[in-house]
Formats: C-alpha cells, structure tokens, sequence
C-alpha cells in the first residue's frame, strides 16, 4: 500500500465511536507518545505552537466528565429533562481517557502585536491550529484501533477544569476528545454529492 493509500485508509477509519470501553487496544505510553508526535509535527499558523494537550485517564479522565455533569445539572436543574444528557455523559465515562485540547492566548496575544496588520484573524488562525492538533490526533488513534468523539463542552466547565489540573490562566480549553476501546463501531455515513462541494477549474 502506498503512504497515500494508507493516509486515505486511515481517513475513512477516523469516525465519530460513541460506544467505547475503558480496554485499550494498547499500551497508555503509546497514546502519550502519539499526542506528543502531533504536538511535535501538526502545523501551525506563523508556527506559532499555540496548542497545549493535557491527556487524562482512567480517575482523572472519570473525574472531568463528572465536572461535566454537575456543571450542567445546576444549568438544567430538571431531572426528566436531564436524563438524555446523563445517558450521553455516563458514556463517556466509559472510556479510558480524554485529550484536552487548549490554545495559549499569550501566544495569539504576542502574535497579534508583532504583526499587527493581521491582529484580528490571529485568534481564527488559533482555532485553525486546533482543530489540525484535533484531526491528527483523531486519525492517529483510529490507526491503532482506538475510537474517539469530539465533545465542545467549554467554556461551562472551563474554570472547574483549571482548578482542578492546574492549567494556566492563559490557556483557552477548545475541545475535548474522548477516547477507548471501541465497543461497536460507527453506522455507515452519507455522503453530501461531491459536485455540490467541490469545483475544480483549469484541469
């Protein structure tokens, strides 16, 4: 297989698992050091660097999406009403960790005043960097046989998650990216025609 089949294969392995397990298909270093790899040669704006991670498992990673739903039961305050979101949480707890995604705004901050021309487009660049932090990370560990969903649950949880792992104040959480063994896999996915997404010109 060429490198370029095995990135598309992998590509279309990268889907959203919401029924996960806290079995791991591998060893807990080796999601560490595909976070570190991403950290290391996922693109950036200006190379700018601005993405932090902070990776939790097994108590931490329990302990996050218990925030997550005191946090939100003072906001839905509505048992019956409440139950929905409950049975979503207690599947991610499931899991066997989750990655947090966070930008240092004093990166995006410096940058805007060294170049002051582009100061207002900065903070998109910032969320671009992310989210390319966010599908690298994903794709990688669908490669080994990891399913994960992408949760935006900030900033309602934002000031308890800083407390609770000591995250500097400048660090803005963007996402949040569940991950574990994968307890049955994604249903097939439809596909938007491809002439409606795409033009070519010039060929």
């Amino acid at each position: 297989m060429s490198n370029l089949q095995n990135l598309q294969t992998l590509a279309e392995a990268r889907r959203s698992i919401y029924a996960l397990n806290n079995q791991l298909p591998v060893d807990k270093d080796q999601v560490v050091a595909l976070v570190e790899h991403a950290i290391l040669h996922t693109p950036s704006s200006f190379n700018s660097q601005s993405t932090r991670l902070v990776v939790l498992f097994e108590e931490d990673h329990k302990k996050l999406w218990q925030i997550t739903e005191d946090t939100l039961r003072k906001i839905v305050n509505d048992d019956e009403k409440f139950k929905s979101t409950e049975q979503k949480l207690n599947g991610f707890k499931a899991g066997a960790g989750t990655v947090l995604f966070f930008e240092d705004q004093n990166v995006v901050k410096n940058l805007q005043e060294n170049f002051a021309l582009y100061a207002d487009r900065f903070p998109v660049w910032s969320e671009h960097t992310s989210a390319m932090h966010q599908y690298v990370i994903w794709t990688a560990l669908a490669s080994l046989d990891i399913g994960a969903n992408l949760q935006h649950y900030n900033p309602v949880i934002d000031e308890e998650v800083a407390k609770t792992w000591n995250i500097d104040s400048n660090w803005k959480l963007t996402a949040q990216m569940v991950f574990g063994g994968i307890e049955q896999k994604a249903g097939d996915k439809e596909f938007a025609p491809i002439d409606s997404r795409l033009k070519v010109y010039g060929k």
